[in-house]
């Protein structure tokens, strides 16, 4: 009987173990930073090297080429050691290939659980495959399947939504995009669900704190998006940076072999996150069933050096080094970097071409929630004045928030990308005006549209509380103090807010004329325009319960589909279109 693939895929992984040397199998469990760690590219033949994350900085070059070529020549430097078994190149593509200038950029994930369409999810992840590919990566650390309770969390808008149906839908077909039919086809990239678990659901909503929850409320809210993810065989599992129960969750044996790797089936690779071997106890992150290990800013000796004493000492086996390795050139073959490892030329065209940009912009449309709409919207096109009104009008890079371009945003616009101003500017007939600090008079205006909410922040950083970051869950005053002053002046207000969390805003709500929860568009700001004037009618529901009172966060978690004891301002599923009357 002739093999299958799966068969053959084995045969190989088993014949290339037996003949690696202990430096060799350690080598392919390493993850170094591109530039940073790589002191020079001797290191990725003299050191064996596994995989390479590229983050932000050290720019590859100007270029998409420019970009190929290096991660190319990294390649080819892999292929030239004594066995020649390829590199996995992975880089943090979480709404797109958010680190290339001119990428194709979509909404964060808040925004794409706001529309609610798998198949636009799909077909987000496609682009963001191609892009990466074109790039010259064929591993992405996305999608993040957490389900946030707590939207003081710095990461909210990297997670599709506090429904576990939902996120479990959406998971399934952004991991159907990245990963196609065949890992194999060169227009595909390994996805990563993460973080494994519970890292939305932390204490308060800090980065890396404590969850606590019963085994119940982890296999039935936290547990459905990772097996959906299991099942549509995403290739890679990150592991998280909080406790669970007091257990850390990159030792947490129990949680990664025994359920993950044993009940759930999963048979790829298990990833630590950020310097996850000396931040969460040396070997017991190995012992704990983790594969691979980000070995960045000096962990690489820590990590190689370690491993071995822990293997002379027996505290670490070799059959668990074994199973690691196993499971990285597992998923090396079923990409076929043997047969094929550098990236198809011709997607170099394709990095935010037209069409990429436009599933980007009906990606846009369909994020966009309206929450209130006094009857000034749609905008006529018409309109002899139009003054549009703050910084996050005209500026791609506070529309997009973090991960784009750099880890922590970046707070001017980027290559190819448009502003909700420019949409504007497109369709409107009359004159639009601009007055970007919110200071001008215009009591002659037929509307204001005032764009308000946060600054680009990633992580941590973005945390609210937790004694880390400097973001809040209110406007700043700044921002209130530009819809107090066009509201003086008699004319309609229509407020967007761009933000990376449903925020307290309910007395800007009542304020206003119209209220849209825009998220983070990403590159595309003209699609915000095209709703507005009613091209398109709104079809966003929210994704989160809508807080009323900054006292809603004063318990562990905020308003959520769980905890009834605290009455949202907007219920989870709530968004108005122009078809219907509120």
């Amino acid at each position: 009987m002739k093999p299958t693939d799966a068969e053959i895929i084995e045969n190989r992984v088993d014949s290339l173990l037996a003949i690696m040397t202990l430096d060799e199998k350690i080598g392919q469990m390493t993850q170094v930073r591109h530039f940073w760690d790589l002191e020079s590219d001797s290191l990725v033949t003299s050191k064996f090297i596994g995989s390479i994350i590229h983050t932000q900085g050290g720019d590859p070059g100007k270029t998409v080429k420019d970009w190929q070529n290096r991660f190319i020549e990294l390649q080819k430097r892999a292929l030239q050691t004594r066995l020649g078994i390829p590199l996995l190149l992975g880089v943090d593509a979480v709404h797109g290939q958010n680190t290339f200038d001119g990428a194709t950029i979509f909404p964060h994930n808040i925004g794409m659980g706001a529309t609610r369409n798998p198949d636009l999810v799909k077909k987000a992840a496609e682009v963001t495959a191609i892009e990466s590919q074109a790039t010259g990566f064929n591993w992405v650390f996305s999608p993040c399947v957490a389900i946030p309770f707590n939207e003081k969390w710095g990461r909210t808008y990297e997670a599709f939504s506090e429904s576990t149906e939902l996120t479990s839908e959406l998971t399934k077909a952004s991991i159907q995009g990245h990963q196609g039919e065949s890992l194999k086809d060169r227009h595909t990239v390994m996805a990563t669900a993460k973080h494994f678990m519970g890292d939305g659901a932390t204490v308060n909503g800090a980065e890396g704190g404590e969850t606590i929850l019963t085994d119940q409320e982890i296999s039935n809210l936290l547990m459905p998006p990772y097996q959906a993810a299991v099942d549509e065989g995403v290739g890679a599992v990150m592991a998280s940076f909080n406790t669970l129960n007091g257990k850390s969750m990159h030792t947490n044996k129990a949680m990664i072999t025994d359920t993950l790797k044993g009940k759930m089936g999963f048979d790829g690779i298990v990833l630590t996150d950020w310097k996850g071997y000396s931040r969460f106890g040396g070997n017991d992150v190995v012992n704990a069933g983790v594969d691979m290990f980000m070995a960045v800013d000096g962990d690489m000796p820590k990590f190689h050096e370690g491993i071995k004493r822990g293997i002379r000492k027996d505290s670490v086996s070799m059959d668990r080094i074994n199973d690691a390795v196993r499971r990285i050139l597992r998923q090396k073959f079923r990409l076929g970097l043997f047969e094929n490892p550098f990236p198809d030329t011709s997607l170099v065209k394709k990095v935010g071409s037209k069409s990429h940009r436009n599933i980007a912009r009906q990606a846009v449309r369909e994020s966009l929630v309206l929450l209130k709409n006094k009857g000034v919207l749609p905008l006529n096109k018409d309109l002899e004045k139009i003054v549009v009104v703050g910084e996050h009008a005209d500026n791609s890079g506070l529309q997009s928030g973090g991960w784009s371009v750099n880890w922590q945003g970046t707070l001017e616009s980027y290559n190819g990308s448009t502003t909700i101003l420019d949409g504007i500017k497109r369709i409107a007939t009359g004159q639009v005006v601009y007055d970007q600090i919110g200071t001008q008079t215009h009591p002659d205006a037929e509307v204001a549209i005032i764009a308000v909410g946060e600054t680009p922040y990633a992580e941590f950083m973005g945390d609210v509380g937790n004694g880390r970051g400097v973001y809040r869950m209110t406007l700043s005053r700044k921002h209130k103090d530009y819809i107090a002053h066009y509201k003086k002046q008699g004319i309609p207000v229509v407020i967007l807010l761009v933000s990376g969390r449903p925020m307290v805003v309910t007395p800007e709500i009542n304020k206003s004329d119209a209220f849209i929860a825009a998220w983070l568009p990403g590159s595309e700001g003209d699609g915000v325009a095209e709703v507005l004037f009613g091209e398109y009618d709104f079809s966003g529901k929210l994704p989160h319960s809508w807080p009323k009172y900054v006292k809603d966060f004063d318990g562990e978690f905020g308003p959520n589909l769980w905890d009834e004891s605290i009455e949202p301002l907007f219920q989870f599923g709530y968004g108005l279109n122009y078809k219907e009357k509120p």
